[in-house]
């Protein structure tokens, strides 16, 4: 079945290994994201995240986009997610609005609570108030998004007349991410996208993704689902395995590192703050997965163009909604050239086959 509206983007979490120097690592991901715009992809997405590099180390998501945005003149640039609690609503508001600006409308966006690892090492409580005070500068945020003069009155901010400078007036495809019911309703009601997790076949989300299904219904919304898959292609498939292989084991390996590198946070304060998935040994487990496990259970693609459209086909019979697809082919510390070449066989031997 022929697919010609479905959209697709490559997603990056900019995970840093040895020996690879930061700087290299930049540039290397400035000139995918060029390639990216040169193939036809509808939007290049990095996430933004602190303090743990194996698993990212892409926090100055403005500036590497801004770089970005000079090279390319198409693809859209989308930050997956900007970590609210470690912003001022209303100054992050403004600066999207400005990047929208300077990028002639180019940028996407989503927004979430964060991973459990970072308020510790963030330097912020780890405690029961943290999901309330997510929500409500979620919904000062939004204000800051959508009016230019704010007045918010709650119980952790409080504005009278704040003017949003500059202010563009655009209407911003918006995502949010992860694992929780209120996360899904949160975006049913506010008609944005969400962004499946990587690393996770759909029968592991297949309940969430009904009860957002269920939501949007129930706001009068429509579903736009982003289905994220690290991602990697060959001719052969022994050669695909083969090339794959140490960086897509790393990838697992780059997720879990903040629970498995360092000291994890106390299970109590992360059931209390509402993290309890950090608390049920799940990544530590898909850390331990082989690879041939890996690719047999639908957790990433790897193998010839056939292999993988087969496995996006499979996806979107059983996924209703689902808008766009999304491959990660940096992962693990991939060597720059495998990145390219993944990106390049996928534009070329799976887009067209798909979309028909």
């Amino acid at each position: 079945m022929a697919h010609p509206e479905l959209r697709f983007s490559i997603y990056s979490e900019l995970q840093s290994w040895e020996p690879k120097p930061y700087g290299q690592l930049y540039e290397e991901v400035l000139e995918q994201i060029v390639n990216a715009d040169r193939l036809g992809y509808d939007a290049y997405a990095a996430i933004e995240h602190a303090f743990f590099p194996k698993f990212s180390a892409s926090i100055n998501i403005f500036g590497l986009f801004g770089m970005a945005a000079a090279r390319t003149r198409r693809i859209a640039l989308r930050t997956m997610l900007h970590i609210l609690p470690y912003h001022n609503p209303l100054v992050l508001a403004s600066m999207v609005h400005q990047f929208s600006l300077l990028t002639g409308g180019r940028y996407e966006f989503g927004v979430g609570r964060g991973h459990g690892w970072i308020p510790l090492a963030g330097g912020l409580p780890l405690d029961e108030t943290s999901r309330p005070r997510y929500e409500e500068a979620l919904d000062l945020f939004i204000e800051g998004l959508e009016r230019e003069v704010v007045t918010f009155h709650g119980e952790y901010w409080d504005v009278d007349d704040t003017h949003i400078v500059p202010f563009s007036g655009q209407q911003f495809r918006v995502f949010l991410g992860g694992t929780s019911d209120r996360t899904y309703d949160l975006a049913a009601q506010h008609g944005w996208g969400v962004a499946v997790p990587p690393l996770l076949p759909y029968a592991a989300l297949e309940k969430q993704l009904d009860f957002y299904r269920e939501k949007c219904a129930e706001h009068g919304t429509k579903p736009d689902i982003v289905w994220i898959h690290a991602c990697y292609i060959d001719e052969d498939r022994d050669v695909a395995m083969r090339e794959a292989e140490r960086h897509l084991v790393g990838f697992l390996k780059g997720n879990a590192s903040p629970l498995t590198d360092f000291a994890a946070p106390p299970a109590d304060r992360l059931n209390a703050a509402g993290y309890g998935f950090y608390t049920a040994g799940i990544l530590e487990q898909l850390a331990a997965t082989s690879f041939v496990d890996m690719v047999a259970g639908d957790m990433v693609w790897c193998g010839t163009a056939e292999n993988v459209i087969e496995r996006v086909e499979q996806t979107l019979d059983v996924c209703e909604g689902l808008t766009e697809i999304a491959i990660t082919t940096n992962p693990g510390g991939a060597e720059h050239w495998k990145a390219i070449k993944a990106q390049e066989l996928f534009a070329s031997e799976v887009i067209p086959k798909i979309r028909g």
